[in-house]
């Protein structure tokens, strides 16, 4: 059994104990735990489920943002760039994808994203460090997607959904794209929509959800899904996408997010907990008994939620996956020391002003990469 003794909760009164025993929560109420493997006292710290970010390419994690205007979708916005940064994109290109895809992994825990699901074109990637989902047909995009049709319409496929960009631009292209796409679903497929800037409630309807990167979004298209009337037709998940749109930072998209004024702080709170947890049956989301143990633990001043979104990785204390630490800050450093936790397992990192332990070596990681290519910029360093 592992302790984690002191913590708050969202909007809770009083400071609570975790017993995590083997992958899953054991338990979280204010009762001491008796830790027989493991134990790690608090102070003035917020414990969270970890993040579900529901829309990112691993392997495209290392591109820089591309593009120096706004575009009306994302097949002028793919043009645009190969035509302008054809030097650039064959640069990161050779990195190995094996590379690429493990950088990937580590941008999302950096942030204490604990489950990524990962758009590819069909390469499973898996990690240790983080649950990364594929469990689902994925369709690249009506344009983009050679025999989209006869793919989605595979009538010995029928159990998991299509998980499809659409929508993605702000003319009559994309949102006709949408209407393309329902009406060539000949068996009525669950759809996950991704981006759908384009979408309007009668078309949100047909979906079983919708992912908003609303940070991609802007950046591509200087606007983002009227997500205030789409959540009322279907669930609302959230997704970062990769560094060629968007910042490596989910907490910097959140914060984008409540600016928006779209939803509200709980609801999206939920579109990276609860919400994605159920669209992709997922063990995990909450902070509750027979849950995956995966656990943020963040410094906090306040428990209230709208304190959450002034966050970054560097607040982060501790990121936990089923029941396996994989990051720790430099506080927790001496209370694991003096239990025999395997220290040499892990990197140490600088993140801003703030000093990490991360697991999986990182930093070999970072040595590889550049030894492919040298430019490559990473929001940590080797300490």
């Amino acid at each position: 059994m592992i302790a984690l003794n002191n913590l708050h909760l969202i909007n809770g009164s009083q400071p609570v104990n975790i017993g995590i025993k083997g992958k899953l929560i054991a338990s979280v109420n204010t009762d001491v735990v008796k830790a027989g493997e493991l134990t790690l006292n608090f102070s003035s710290a917020i414990a969270l489920p970890g993040l579900i970010n529901s829309h990112d390419h691993l392997d495209f994690n290392l591109f820089p943002q591309f593009g120096e205007r706004f575009y009306d979708n994302y097949t002028q916005w793919g043009v645009h760039i190969h035509q302008q940064y054809k030097a650039q994109i064959n640069k990161v290109l050779q990195v190995p994808l094996a590379l690429r895809a493990a950088w990937g992994v580590y941008k999302n825990l950096l942030s204490g994203v604990t489950t990524v699901v990962d758009h590819s074109d069909g390469t499973k990637f898996k990690s240790d460090l983080i649950n990364v989902v594929q469990d689902y047909h994925c369709l690249h995009s009506v344009q983009f997607e050679k025999r989209w049709k006869k793919k989605l319409n595979n009538p010995l496929k029928f159990k998991k959904p299509y998980v499809v960009h659409v929508g993605e631009g702000v003319d009559d292209l994309a949102h006709e794209e949408i209407d393309h796409l329902l009406k060539g679903n000949l068996f009525n497929k669950k759809l996950i929509g991704i981006h759908g800037v384009a979408m309007e409630a009668h078309q949100g309807k047909s979906f079983k959800a919708l992912v908003w990167c609303p940070q991609s979004n802007y950046f591509l298209l200087n606007s983002t899904a009227d997500i205030k009337t789409l959540k009322q037709h279907t669930p609302i998940l959230f997704g970062t996408d990769s560094t060629l749109t968007s910042e490596w930072n989910i907490w910097e998209h959140l914060r984008l997010a409540v600016k928006t004024e779209h939803v509200s702080a709980e609801e999206l709170w939920a579109s990276v907990n609860t919400a994605p947890a159920k669209i992709w049956k997922l063990n995990t989301g909450e902070l509750s008994a027979n849950k995956d143990a995966d656990i943020v633990i963040a410094k906090a001043s306040s428990q209230d939620i709208n304190s959450l979104y002034k966050l970054n990785p560097e607040d982060l204390l501790l990121v936990m996956h089923r029941g396996s630490i994989n990051l720790f800050d430099e506080e927790l450093y001496q209370q694991l020391a003096n239990q025999d936790f395997p220290l040499q397992q892990f990197d140490r990192i600088k993140i801003g002003n703030a000093y990490k332990y991360v697991s999986g070596g990182i930093n070999r990681l970072i040595e590889q990469i550049k030894s492919y290519y040298p430019e490559a910029i990473f929001p940590v360093i080797p300490a």
